[in-house]
């Protein structure tokens, strides 16, 4: 049984880095492959145990939109299969074009690479929404690139295991992109408010201590595992290969830091393996 992993996204987004760090981590991996070539890859990857591993970077965005049936075939397979779209924002992606003066794939002589970009979210938009793991780039250099795909694709891995994610962020800095569930945190009293609590953070006894001694923390975690009791299981029956539960606050340094790392020993003593990060730990108040 090979472990095959299809990357898409948009252009620009760092899907040939993205192999690149695979290829580093020991996967056999194609770049620019054609939809067509896949199953032949597949087949040939069967045959032998040294490809065990199989990351294949689809190619042009036409080809990427076609992959959908060539995913759906892979998954009637013994391999286990998973893919993988790298995004970014379209003002992120305007910058990255900007800087190497590329030309976008879908850009026509009368159009800009604003223009191509929408296009092509749009053409992709299907293959977004089967995708198994989204990884939003935008905000990424490419050392922490490679740490996420080091932490989710390192060899090793049980293919019966759902990997889990718990994140914390701020309201203010915006929305997480690729997460699955979200839950505000909010309605807690703001350490942000006490100006001895207020330059220290989720991390530190003190922040803990104050946001784990409001009843309604214990009264919010508490119902908080019994939907995850009953969505945990569900999501693996599903196949469901990743997911990702965000805990937003106001600014992502104290009260969603403290909840998240709540819920991360709680889903380790569940049985799970979770990647905990604080995206907003760091930012100024």
């Amino acid at each position: 049984m090979a472990d095959i992993l299809l990357i898409t996204g948009l252009s620009g987004a760092g899907r040939s880095q993205a192999a690149d760090d695979l290829e580093d981590l020991g996967w056999f991996v194609v770049d620019n492959m054609p939809t067509e070539l896949i199953d032949k890859v597949v087949e040939i990857a069967s045959a032998g145990s040294a490809l065990s591993q199989l990351a294949l970077v689809v190619g042009t965005p036409t080809q990427q939109r076609d992959v959908l049936d060539v995913l759906r075939r892979l998954r009637l397979t013994t391999h286990r299969v998973r893919m993988l779209f790298l995004d970014a924002t379209n003002a992120e992606l305007v910058k990255r074009y900007g800087a190497t003066r590329r030309k976008h794939p879908l850009a026509e002589a009368n159009s800009g690479v604003e223009e191509a970009i929408a296009k092509e979210r749009v053409l992709l938009e299907p293959v977004k929404g089967e995708a198994d793991l989204v990884i939003d780039t935008s905000n990424l250099t490419v050392h922490q690139l490679k740490t996420q795909l080091v932490e989710l694709f390192t060899s090793g891995e049980q293919s019966d295991t759902m990997q889990v994610s718990v994140v914390s962020f701020g309201y203010k800095h915006g929305l997480p992109m690729d997460v699955d569930l979200v839950f505000d945190v909010r309605f807690l009293p703001n350490p942000h408010w006490d100006e001895e609590l207020r330059p220290l953070t989720g991390l530190d006894v003190p922040v803990r201590d104050f946001v784990m001694s409001q009843e309604l923390s214990h009264k919010f975690l508490t119902e908080l595992y019994v939907m995850l009791e009953t969505l945990l299981p569900a999501y693996k029956a599903e196949g469901k290969s990743y997911l990702t539960i965000a805990i937003g606050c106001t600014g992502g340094r104290h009260r969603s830091v403290v909840i998240a790392e709540q819920i991360s020993k709680w889903l380790t003593d569940f049985g799970q393996h979770p990647r905990v990060t604080h995206r907003d730990i760091s930012r100024n108040t």
